[in-house]
């Protein structure tokens, strides 16, 4: 409903008029930013489901060949040759934009380039599962970062997709219909008063008139 303080003027009603042009625009660009977001949003969630199964298969795959290589190995020979990590790993952090949302992007990269380096021990007293479980682990580190990524991006995502549907709703079912409505309104009560002094206009005409023609006989 308007409120009874508008002021019912032509200059305010090509305001209004203005300002609901700009709310309809804003409303659909919101409206395609949403669907943009979803849709990307629902990309990112069935790659981060894959990246799940295949971390989760590795992790599994490597303690399997963990408990094995603790079966084959002394405890203390397990701890040694662990003890020592050879190789490093360096991770950069960085961010980019999408449909203003800032979701992190992670970069790795190692000391060295040699594939064997991920093994700190030698392999004259070591069990093979060992050699297993450690490769597990180093091929599954860049999916484990990928589905870092992937996880945040998506609680990002979902965070801006809420915010812009109640942003879109409240443009379509508040703001929208409470401009109309004024605007209705006002063109209402200019009518009226349009009308008004039409009928004051022909008044003052047919007075003058009858004074015209009285002044006459």
């Amino acid at each position: 409903m308007a409120s009874t303080t508008i002021n019912p003027t032509r200059m305010e009603l090509n305001r209004l008029k203005k300002k609901l042009t700009t709310a309809i625009r804003g409303h659909k660009l919101l409206k395609d930013k949403r669907d943009e977001l979803m849709r990307q949003f629902l990309e990112m969630v069935r790659e981060n489901k894959a990246l799940r199964e295949k971390v989760e298969a590795g992790i599994l795959a490597a303690n399997k060949n963990f408990v094995i290589a603790k079966a084959a190995m002394s405890s203390e020979a397990l701890k040694v040759a662990l003890m020592a990590p050879k190789q490093e790993v360096f991770l950069e952090t960085s961010e980019r934009n999408v449909m203003s949302v800032n979701i992190p992007v992670f970069e790795y990269k190692t000391r060295t380039s040699d594939p064997n380096d991920i093994y700190s021990y030698g392999f004259a007293f070591t069990s093979s599962d060992l050699d297993g479980a450690v490769k597990s682990l180093a091929d599954i580190l860049p999916d484990m970062l990928r589905l870092a990524e992937v996880e945040q991006s998506c609680r990002l995502m979902a965070a801006e997709i809420e915010k812009t549907r109640r942003r879109v709703n409240a443009l379509e079912h508040v703001m929208i219909p409470q401009t109309q409505e004024t605007i209705k309104f006002i063109t209402m009560k200019l009518d009226e008063n349009e009308r008004s002094t039409q009928i004051r206009l022909m008044k003052v005409k047919d007075m003058m008139l009858a004074e015209a023609h009285g002044y006459n006989d």
